[in-house]
């Protein structure tokens, strides 16, 4: 299958080895990726900060960016999820409104792309050690995600997953909620970082590394020694 790659903006500018990972797993599963240089943002910070003009004019690039009939796969349901939900807000009463019709129904989060659209479940990844698994709100409530990427860590050889408690809640990151309420953000994060040390797991996994960056700040600041990995490195690991 071809297939055209999205890069969220934090991964292309501080975790690039996502991508890289997120590529390799897709090229074993026999897909053959593109990539479009000229791509940038998906326009969610600017929307969720309440621009929703600006948002409109990086979207409207995006759209052209994205052209095509291939699907596109993302790391990031945050991003995905964006794309698919939120670009029909934007542009409801526009002439773009059937390009962001076809495009909702291109974009995929990389677990909901193997699993539902390929049925690949088993990667031949090995990782050894305890893990726990965090939902992130965009998955889970935006894309409907939650057994996608815990079958696909099931399938990862010397790897044991414990789901810690409320794996659901929040982790406080939520993009600008960070900046503007960071005594909330920073306290929903030492709790998210409580219940998955409580599990005894050396990582903690999720499909946002936006999520992710915010957690293992919180955790390094306060000296808990857990690893942060996106599915995507796990399931590069070990082969």
């Amino acid at each position: 299958m071809n297939i055209q790659l999205f890069i969220p903006c934090f991964i292309d500018q501080l975790y690039p080895t996502v991508a890289f990972n997120m590529v390799k797993v897709l090229e074993k599963v026999g897909c053959s990726v593109s990539y479009n240089t000229n791509q940038t943002c998906c326009g969610q910070p600017a929307f969720n900060a309440g621009f929703q003009e600006e948002a409109k004019s990086v979207c409207k690039k995006f759209l052209e960016d994205f052209k095509g009939d291939e699907l596109i796969v993302a790391p990031s349901a945050s991003c995905a999820g964006f794309v698919k939900n939120y670009y029909k807000t934007l542009f409801e009463n526009s002439s773009l409104k059937q390009d962001v019709e076809k495009i909702s129904s291109r974009i995929y989060e990389f677990s909901d792309f193997l699993v539902n659209v390929l049925k690949v479940e088993k990667v031949g990844a090995k990782l050894e050690g305890k893990a726990t698994y965090h939902d992130s709100c965009a998955a889970l409530r935006e894309i409907g995600l939650k057994q996608e990427p815990r079958k696909l860590l099931a399938n990862v050889e010397g790897l044991e997953l414990v789901e810690m408690a409320e794996n659901e809640t929040c982790c406080g990151f939520g993009g600008t909620f960070a900046v503007k309420f960071n005594p909330i953000s920073v306290a929903m994060a030492d709790q998210k970082i409580t219940n998955a040390i409580a599990t005894d797991a050396e990582y903690l996994i999720s499909t946002d590394m936006s999520c992710l960056m915010h957690i293992s700040g919180c955790a390094n600041k306060k000296g808990a020694h857990i690893k942060s990995l996106h599915l995507a490195d796990v399931l590069a690991s070990g082969w």
